[in-house]
């Protein structure tokens, strides 16, 4: 595969796998228009706070994308039943469901499978979840009834990631690892990944989830989960970006535009509880105006808005520019 950058596979023929919610592309790839990549993104956070929901919408957006593909998805958790695939459109042949038990396992088995694909081959890998995965060391001491703690657990995982990432990029290989987080013990605590600092090396994109009710009067609705971006090749890192779900409808594919377009000037709140539309060229809030039941789920308000420079402007706001690093000195 050695060439120059202009005729490189690897630069010039990235694959993207774009999910229909157009602000989850932009917290993988920094454009409406973007998503998924090959490579490995790591999708951390405490329990319940949707990381398979947001795994399984990629694999769907992929099989979207290829309906010939095949999604590798490695089991270490069990939990995520035959009917979060069906509610995702996902068919059940066309996933290859691998119980793993250690890291070892794990390791052994992917790089098998890594091995034996050439570029070219539709494959996406899901495991769930690496940061439930015990060494193979912490397995063996429990056999043996020693008490001791594991140091080897982090080498285990950063040996697995240094092995496969390389495969992932260069086979056009998209993979999406679960992983846990815990608290730091400071004044202020921040969340932190477990598993050492492999995937902090290795992952293109790593996002630590958080999460805000969502609820009318007592009743809670569903959830706001913010998208801390932790790490990213292509997105400005400590961005947020909010995603609504909710117990009725899922997913709002729309969810975080709202925000966006406040704060970008495309929407305006004339007056509490009410939203108009703002005039590009004047700069003056366009009647009638509406509440933001009449808005949040508004597609054809939304692609109007992305088609008028939303979209652009967004990518200016979340993506890492290409901007000279070195600033030359012109010569007269």
């Amino acid at each position: 595969m050695t060439s120059t950058l202009e005729d490189s596979k690897i630069y010039t023929h990235k694959d993207v796998i774009t999910t229909p919610v157009p602000m989850i592309n932009v917290a993988l790839s920094g454009s409406v228009d973007g998503g998924l990549t090959p490579g490995l993104t790591v999708l951390a956070g405490p329990t319940k706070h949707f990381k398979t929901g947001f795994s399984l919408l990629m694999a769907a957006s992929f099989l979207n994308k290829y309906p010939d593909g095949i999604i590798l998805f490695y089991d270490s958790e069990f939990g995520t039943p035959q009917s979060y695939f069906k509610s995702y459109g996902i068919p059940f042949d066309q996933v290859i469901h691998t119980p793993v038990t250690n890291v070892e396992e794990l390791k052994f088995d992917m790089v098998q499978q890594l091995e034996s694909l050439g570029r070219g081959d539709k494959l996406m890998i899901i495991v769930d979840s690496i940061g439930n995965l015990a060494s193979k060391k912490e397995v063996e001491d429990a056999k043996d009834q020693k008490s001791v703690a594991d140091m080897t657990r982090a080498k285990a995982i950063k040996s697995l990631l240094r092995i496969i990432t390389p495969h992932l990029t260069l086979k056009d290989i998209p993979a999406v690892m679960v992983n846990h987080t815990y608290k730091e013990q400071t004044m202020y605590p921040r969340d932190i990944m477990s598993g050492g600092t492999g995937p902090y090396y290795s992952a293109d994109n790593i996002w630590i989830l958080g999460r805000q009710q969502d609820k009318d009067g007592t009743e809670i609705q569903g959830y706001n989960f913010v998208i801390n971006v932790e790490k990213s090749r292509f997105v400005k890192e400590k961005s947020k970006i909010l995603i609504n779900i909710t117990y009725e409808h899922g997913i709002n594919r729309w969810s975080g535009l709202l925000e966006e377009a406040l704060d970008l000037g495309y929407v305006t709140k004339p007056k509490q509880g009410w939203y108009a539309l703002v005039d590009q060229e004047t700069k003056q809030p366009l009647e009638p105006n509406m509440r933001a039941s009449e808005l949040v789920d508004n597609g054809e308000i939304w692609k109007l808005l992305l088609e008028s420079g939303m979209a652009e402007a967004l990518t200016k706001k979340y993506h890492l520019g290409d901007a000279n690093i070195l600033q030359r000195e012109e010569t007269e």
